[in-house]
């Protein structure tokens, strides 16, 4: 055997799916068209909900109901609170053999509004933000951003608020000093170059008037604006969740139109994927649990995190239909936390290690556990699972890559992968590598999207 032969025998490279699999530039395309649909049409969590809910009743899907039983092929969903929801093909199987779970999260960093948000300073109207999740706050500066929430009104009517996606609307922003004013500013650490109580929203500078002297004149307009638009008084914000996102549309990056550009994409690419897979599954052998769940970027807490007992309920009530018990359900499942990792970034080379990253164009990209540093918060997917889920995708052709997120001490981060295994259930990361992760603009190649969509049928299929 010959060096060369040597090498190809025992050496392995992850290839550029563009060079191996180049039919799948066009496949990959046709199916981003969708996502950028759905990464439009859901900017939030709710919204998230609502666009699946949609797509799941036009496939066939009926609202879940613990008190029947189901017969193989039949597919239901279940909402937990508007911001979660889970969807399921039943399966050939008893479901004490185990199920097959995907989780994605649909919560991604924003802006959110404070209970009491709204104020006038020279002549300006404001609101004030608190920040949800983890952003690099200057990024948010004089970026364009949409208004998007519910609130309830003291009648207990719920308003939904969507102002800044269509093209006549208004947007907002949040503003930043001139370069000419600004050297003290530069001083600061990059983290601080915008503090959280700089982060205040733009929605206002005419005043209201009359023959009255009036206090906050422009803040008066606003309210009055947002009463005629919505029916809504300053009070009812104590009764509301408001979301500021980015008002940019997904779009095609670059000449040759290969990435996704969009605010959302972590996670919103992993649970559209999911949703896809999960909707063209037809008769499977083991029953799927595809969760799109809330609140991982703030540690899964919450009702409608992962961090909660509804995706344990829910599989209890699965296991409850056939007579068994669930903890034999738990044991024998497998889980696919669906989650998006850190691209390599040529700019910022140094926080990766270059052999364990993963690559745009590569595909999806397995991550064996996340955390920080010495893996602390992770859940470390064993060798059995690793090979098991490996197996699965080079069955059905998916291209693939292995992945952590950054150099070891450079930082880390966690998915929902350790609330599934603390249910006794095995999981591992996989998901799409993501450039500019949580920035209000980040990038996903389109071959890795399509990927990780066929990684999910593959896995609802064996």
């Amino acid at each position: 055997m010959t060096g060369k032969e040597l090498q190809e025998e025992l050496t392995w490279e992850f290839p550029h799916i563009g060079k191996k699999a180049p039919q799948q530039v066009e496949q990959a395309a046709k199916f981003c068209e969708g996502y950028k649909q759905f990464l439009n049409q859901g900017k939030t969590e709710r919204e998230c909900v609502k666009a699946a809910v949609e797509m799941l009743k036009k496939a066939g899907y009926t609202p879940f109901d613990e008190g029947r039983t189901y017969q193989p092929g039949e597919k239901a969903y279940y909402v937990n609170r508007e911001k979660a929801i889970i969807a399921t093909t039943f399966g050939s199987h008893p479901v004490r053999e185990g199920v097959r779970l995907n989780g994605a999260h649909i919560d991604s960093p924003r802006l959110d509004l404070k209970p009491n948000p709204m104020y006038e300073k020279d002549d300006i109207a404001l609101f004030k933000t608190h920040y949800y999740g983890g952003i690099r706050k200057y990024q948010w500066a004089t970026v364009p951003l949409a208004m998007h929430g519910v609130m309830i009104k003291k009648s207990g009517e719920m308003v939904e608020l969507n102002l800044g996606e269509n093209p006549d609307d208004p947007v907002f922003c949040v503003t930043d000093l001139l370069p000419h004013l600004s050297a003290e500013q530069n001083e600061r650490k990059l983290k601080d170059g915008i503090k959280g109580e700089e982060l205040n929203i733009v929605i206002g500078s005419i005043p209201y008037v009359d023959d009255e002297k009036l206090k906050e004149p422009v803040k008066l307009m606003a309210l009055k604006l947002l009463n005629e638009r919505y029916g809504i008084t300053e009070s009812d914000f104590m009764r509301a969740e408001i979301e500021f996102v980015p008002a940019q549309k997904a779009c095609d990056v670059g000449l040759d139109r290969s990435l996704v550009g969009s605010y959302g994409q972590d996670d919103r690419v992993c649970a559209y994927t999911a949703l896809m897979a999960e909707i063209d599954t037809k008769a499977p052998d083991y029953t799927t649990v595809t969760i799109l769940t809330d609140k991982e970027e703030i540690g899964s807490e919450g009702n409608t995190g992962l961090n909660s007992n509804y995706v344990r309920d829910y599989v209890t009530y699965l296991a409850e239909m056939e007579g068994s018990n669930p903890k034999e359900v738990f044991r024998n499942s497998i889980c696919l936390s669906s989650d998006v990792n850190a691209a390599f970034d040529p700019t910022f080379s140094s926080v990766y290690d270059p052999r364990n990253s993963s690559y745009i164009n590569k595909g999806c990209v397995l991550t064996k556990y996340t955390g920080a540093r010495g893996k602390s918060g992770s859940s470390d997917a064993s060798a059995e699972l690793m090979a098991k889920v490996i197996a699965m995708m080079d069955k059905e052709g998916v291209y693939w890559q292995i992945g952590e997120l950054g150099a070891v001490d450079a930082g880390g981060g966690g998915t929902i992968a350790k609330f599934v295994a603390s249910m006794n259930i095995d999981v591992v990361d996989l998901g799409v590598p993501i450039l500019s992760m949580h920035a209000p603009f980040e990038l996903a190649s389109k071959l890795d999207v399509w990927n990780t969509y066929l990684a999910f049928k593959a896995f609802y299929k064996n």
